[in-house]
């Protein structure tokens, strides 16, 4: 038995609105393998454009600014 065949014994086994729930969600994964298969951008080619050159320096620096005032005794 193939596994196309297992399906759809399977499928033949439950009730009508059970059989319809399992369509839907056969439609909603052929949807998400569709939308994967698109390439993404990183981040670096979105920012190309707009000339933003930031040091490691400068994005530590930025990342330590909303703690500098935390008070370090309730720790």
């Amino acid at each position: 038995m193939t596994l196309e065949q297992a399906i759809l014994d399977a499928a033949r086994e439950l009730s009508p609105d059970k059989q319809q729930e399992l369509l839907d969600h056969a439609k909603h994964l052929r949807g998400q393998t569709k939308q994967q298969r698109a390439p993404r951008k990183s981040g670096r080619g979105l920012w190309a454009d707009l000339n933003i050159n930031l040091s490691a320096e400068e994005i530590d620096e930025v990342r330590r600014e909303p703690w500098k005032n935390f008070p370090r005794d309730d720790i």
